[in-house]
């Protein structure tokens, strides 16, 4: 059997097993979620957060795409932050990357990638930005490492040039955003302690400072 039919085989079992744990868990998940923490990470398939956090359902508002990115002009990203920070509530957001995207190895390849240049161009622009630093690491491995992070770190300054998340995070102090990167190589997650103070010089063009700004 190919993996496709083995699906719906193992959605069977799995049915049969939570019920049996729980005669009420499907109609507890069908009343609505109320998620703490939203994740944005990579698409890549080796890379589930569910897992790795330990997290059941319900507790997780997932959005993942190619290098975890917040482009400025992508609406499907804007959409999901404000559904959920308006509308769930969720008290953190996280931007996971992870070592050994391909997203971020083909950014700085040289190759030629189709329409898909015009999504990896926003981690090049990371990379303009942080150039002196990134060609300062002599090891391939490690300033691919680097990239990583640091396009964590942008990434997680573009979701703090939002409005109703800088509300949260600055005048009603009930959200926060962090950075983490997930070494395949080791299963671990690391918090890049993302120091939202640090990033005040960065902000001052996109800070909203009226209360009742809006986008």
């Amino acid at each position: 059997m190919d993996f496709y039919k083995q699906v719906f085989e193992n959605n069977k079992q799995w049915m049969s097993k939570e019920i049996a744990a729980d005669g009420e868990y499907f109609k507890r998940m069908a009343e609505g979620q109320t998620p703490e923490i939203l994740y944005i990470g990579c698409s890549d398939s080796r890379v589930q957060p569910e897992n790795f956090m330990g997290a059941r359902p319900g507790e997780l508002f997932v959005y993942r795409n190619v290098a975890n990115m917040v482009p400025n002009n992508d609406i499907s990203s804007l959409s999901v932050i404000q559904y959920a920070v308006e509308h769930l509530k969720v008290k953190r957001i996280v931007v996971c990357g992870h070592y050994g995207c391909g997203g971020v190895q083909a950014s700085v390849s040289h190759r030629n990638f189709g329409e898909t240049n015009i999504w990896i161009r926003n981690i090049q622009d990371t990379v303009r930005l942080h150039k002196d630093e990134l060609m300062a690491i002599a090891d391939p491995e490690q300033r691919h490492r680097r990239l990583v992070e640091l396009n964590v770190r942008e990434q997680c300054l573009n979701v703090l040039k939002m409005s109703f998340v800088q509300r949260g995070v600055f005048t009603d102090g009930t959200l926060s955003v962090h950075g983490w990167v997930y070494d395949l190589e080791t299963g671990s997650v690391h918090d890049l302690e993302i120091n939202i103070d640090s990033m005040a010089k960065d902000l001052e063009t996109y800070r909203f400072l009226a209360k009742e700004a809006v986008l």
